[in-house]
């Protein structure tokens, strides 16, 4: 054994802080990226937001010129080149880590639908946000004027015809038990009273039911209370009478009960509906409709009506405060029309965040380059990052968008049923970029078109072969699902057995246990809970 040199090449990948900083911000949202530039622009003082119509060095610029099409094209073929050097060899275990196809849904599809349908196919259409000035304008004058009996305000308060100052304020929304406690305390109850009721209102869960029963409540509470099980009976009808109807009950027969209790004495079959609730609400559940009406004694049409009845009801009268805060707003980055027949996909300005050099410390540096000057130089080298990674990030995003809209104008243009099964490499090899790449850009991006606004994500799925050697997307295999459910006879609903055979008619072969899959996640219940009079 002896001590010896030894010269060795090899080849390694070595990620420059400038490309890990483009990776990071292509997967981020738009949420999360103007998050991210908050927090860098409190640390570097060459970092400032600008406007629509200047440069990264506050010069003017053409903005018809920026938002040309072409000009974005070109723009994105030559700033896509670093990160895809960097990421074409990356490790692959990032492929697939994000995103496995045929399992992401865009839920916000469903919920947006209805907001876009008024698009036009042309060249001039433009989103924009609804105009509710007007209205509320009209509104606010109309209440001003029973208060001020007809008067303006003079000069010393605010302009007569100013009435865009006023904004409409957001309704403060409380919690359920908020909401039953502000009710008791205008009840005239006694202290012991009100006691019990605020101790049972803290166990009625967020769907407005009392988890625990009274002997359970009564036990954990201190002996010296001498608390027994009529007094809290008596605590909880004070409670089962507050709003919503139906808090406070103890299973969904009492729920039901309670509201049926305040509804018009006059309203039809509302005996036989209290019956059901009471009584039959199993064979209901189960659409035994047979051994309703042997039970109750009555006609198909009579067990008709008294259905309605019961499912006109809140199930769960606390859901309503329980969705306080759950709200999930979402920025579309691309926006999709049709211009001169062409799908056309193209960036949304307002989400694009504006970002210059600032000119009072660029002066600075410019006219001191010493080594004093070396703090403002490494910010200013980090500033240049981040905009020209934005930049690439946006182009990246607007590439990908437009791969995925040659492919699936099909569904652009009927729905659905027409979406073509694609996955992550075809994407990849089309534009010449790692899937790991095109997973980032379709996380959390979105993209509005007539149909409405969908995650990138939601254009990618599994194939499912068909009897002409083609094949079907999995999306399009739900929404012919849906489309059959919908269609059927609502006394004699399809079987998932008879679903399948329908599609093998129309070529395509799917198992019966894949379409009770599909059936799951669309939220469609089986045949035998679909069944009705």
């Amino acid at each position: 054994m002896k001590q010896g040199l030894q010269l060795k090449f090899s080849q390694n990948l070595s990620l420059t802080p400038q490309l890990q900083q483009a990776i990071r911000l292509l997967q981020l949202s738009t949420l999360e990226l103007n998050q991210e530039i908050d927090v860098l622009m409190q640390t570097n003082p060459l970092l400032e937001r600008g406007d629509d119509h200047e440069d990264e060095y506050g010069n003017p610029v053409d903005l018809a010129a920026d938002n040309s099409a072409s000009s974005a094209s070109a723009q994105a073929s030559d700033q896509e080149t670093s990160v895809n050097a960097g990421t074409d060899n990356f490790d692959s275990d990032f492929s697939h880590q994000d995103f496995q196809p045929g399992t992401s849904e865009s839920r916000t599809s469903e919920t947006s639908t209805s907001e876009t349908t008024q698009f036009e196919e042309s060249a001039d259409f433009e989103p924009t946000a609804p105009d509710f000035s007007d209205t509320f304008s009209a509104e606010f004058d109309e209440e001003f004027d029973v208060f001020s009996n007809g008067s303006r305000w003079d000069e010393n308060n605010a302009p007569a015809d100013d009435d865009s100052d006023f904004k409409p304020q957001e309704t403060l929304q409380i919690s359920l038990r908020d909401h039953l406690m502000s009710q008791l305390k205008l009840m005239p109850l006694s202290e012991r009273d009100q006691t019990l009721t605020l101790l049972l209102v803290d166990s009625i869960n967020e769907d407005g039911y009392l988890e625990q029963s009274l002997e359970k409540v009564a036990e954990e509470m201190p002996p010296e209370l001498e608390i027994d099980a009529m007094e809290l009976q008596t605590a909880l009808r004070h409670i089962q009478h507050l709003d919503p109807a139906g808090v406070g009950a103890r299973n969904l027969s009492e729920c039901l009960l309670l509201q049926l209790e305040v509804m018009p004495e006059n309203t039809p079959h509302l005996a036989l509906a209290r019956l059901i609730a009471e009584k039959h609400l199993p064979a209901l559940g189960a659409r035994d409709f047979v051994k309703l009406r042997k039970e109750l004694g009555c006609d198909e049409q009579t067990l008709k009506q008294a259905q309605q009845v019961i499912t006109s009801l809140n199930p769960r009268p606390g859901a309503d405060f329980s969705n306080i805060g759950s709200e999930h707003y979402i920025q579309h980055e691309v926006v999709v029309k049709k211009v001169k027949g062409i799908w056309i996909a193209s960036l949304n300005e307002s989400v694009i965040p504006k970002l210059r050099i600032n000119q009072l410390y660029a002066g600075i540096l410019k006219r001191n380059r010493d080594s004093s000057s070396q703090y403002l130089q490494s910010q200013m080298q980090e500033a240049k990052w981040m905009i020209k990674n934005i930049q690439q990030r946006f182009s990246t995003i607007l590439r990908v968008s437009q791969a995925i809209v040659d492919r699936q104008r099909n569904f652009l243009e009927y729905g659905e049923v027409a979406m073509k099964p694609l996955v992550l490499r075809e994407i990849a090899d089309e534009l010449g970029l790692h899937e790991s790449t095109i997973s980032r850009v379709t996380t959390n991006k979105y993209m509005l078109t007539p149909r409405g606004i969908f995650e990138l994500k939601y254009f990618f799925g599994s194939s499912v072969a068909t009897d002409t050697g083609g094949t079907c997307s999995a999306t399009a295999i739900r929404a012919l699902i849906k489309k059959l459910v919908e269609q059927e006879n609502p006394k004699k609903p399809y079987s998932d057995n008879q679903i399948t055979d329908l599609l093998a008619k129309q070529g395509i072969v799917v198992a019966r246990r894949t379409i009770a899959k599909y059936r799951e996640s669309l939220n469609i219940a089986p045949a035998s809970l679909r069944k009705s009079l």
